[in-house]
């Protein structure tokens, strides 16, 4: 019914940038949150930044000031700029749409993206 994909990930170099986009397909009617998420080897998923569909964002602490998450509500497409890059955020980071209200289904649901790769490496 809804697929997420995401693209931008790839190696960058220590202080370098990334941008991550995520599109939202199927037979959507509205989405209240978008957020990524990511995961390195060994550890859990954690959330990196989220945003409503009224714009409201909160950030991972470790991230603040250095990523920054936006949204297109009419292209059901959020994005990740990410700037200042360091080793410590190497994984693979998540699309994640929540609150989705589809066509076909009554309820509200939650997908999830395939996941990008982001290596921060000299």
């Amino acid at each position: 019914q809804v697929q997420l994909v995401e693209s931008g990930g790839g190696l960058v170099q220590p202080g370098g940038s990334l941008r991550l986009s995520c599109a939202a397909s199927g037979s959507i009617v509205s989405i209240y949150a978008m957020a990524w998420y990511r995961q390195a080897p060994g550890k859990q998923r954690e959330l990196v930044a989220h945003i409503t569909t009224g714009g409201s964002t909160n950030y991972k602490d470790s991230v603040k000031g250095r990523f920054t998450i936006s949204r297109d509500n009419a292209k059901n497409t959020v994005y990740l700029q990410m700037n200042s890059l360091n080793p410590e955020d190497t994984a693979v980071y998540y699309c994640n749409a929540d609150g989705v209200v589809v066509t076909s289904t009554p309820g509200k649901y939650r997908y999830w993206g395939q996941g990008t790769q982001v290596t921060v490496s000299s």
